[in-house]
């Protein structure tokens, strides 16, 4: 069943900077994360998704759920600051 899901591409090539492999050190907690998520069984939050493609697209649950782990081990938690992390300087 396919879902209506926005895909992630993390080997996507950017403008600035090229990659995401070249942004992040390869031992950055960010890659850890992202482990973990893949091993993680998500399918009960798959299947609250629409398969028929009707529907605005969603963001893919596993890297919404990365966002909030790594948001949440740097101590952030307000809804509105993981918002913001784009405009935070780490």
């Amino acid at each position: 069943m396919a879902y209506n899901i926005k895909t992630v591409n993390r080997d996507q090539i950017y403008l600035m900077p090229p990659s995401l492999q070249e942004w992040l050190p390869e031992k950055d907690m960010a890659w850890f994360i992202i482990d973990v998520v893949e091993q993680m069984d998500l399918t009960a939050y798959y299947r609250k998704y629409r398969g028929d493609g009707r529907g605005q697209e969603a963001y893919d649950p596993a890297m919404m759920i990365a966002l909030l782990v790594y948001a949440y081990s740097n101590g952030i938690q307000s809804s509105r600051s993981i918002e913001r992390l784009e405009e935070i300087k780490w």
